[in-house]
Parts: structure tokens; sequence; C-alpha cells
């Protein structure tokens, strides 16, 4: 179930968008990127609908997922 993430609270989105990062785990990249940063980029793809926030009922979870991958999942 795709959740329109306007109707969260803000400290819910912020939750929710935190968790997913921290479970993404370290960064590897030639540059370290802040926590900050990175909340700030997922908030920006969901604004522009790159991201959508999908609730899996079956597992009871919340994930972030492209336009495509939700599609593929019947979303």
């Amino acid at each position: 179930m795709i959740i329109p993430y306007q109707q969260l609270a803000a400290e819910t989105l912020d939750a929710v968008l935190e968790s997913f990062v921290l479970r993404e785990g370290t960064d590897y990249g030639e540059q370290e990127v802040s926590l900050e940063r990175k909340l700030e980029q997922l908030r920006h793809q969901l604004k522009n609908g790159e991201l959508l926030l999908c609730f899996d009922e079956p597992t009871e979870s919340i994930n972030l997922l492209t336009p495509q991958q939700a599609r593929e999942m019947g979303l």
C-alpha cells in the first residue's frame, strides 16, 4: 500500500526516513554524507515522486521504493 508522505506527521516521517537510512548501513562512497544530508535527499526524492513510501501489510514494515519497484510489486 502506498502511503502519501504528506499524511504523516513531520516527526513520524523523520523517524521513518531515519530508520531507512540506518538500515541501509555504512556509506563507503568517496565522501562521507551526514545523516541530515541523507534525510534531506530522501525528503526531496519523496516530494519529486522519485520515491514512494510503501507499507507492506504482511511484514508490517515501511519501505521506500521507486515508482518502478512499486509497480513491479503490484502496488
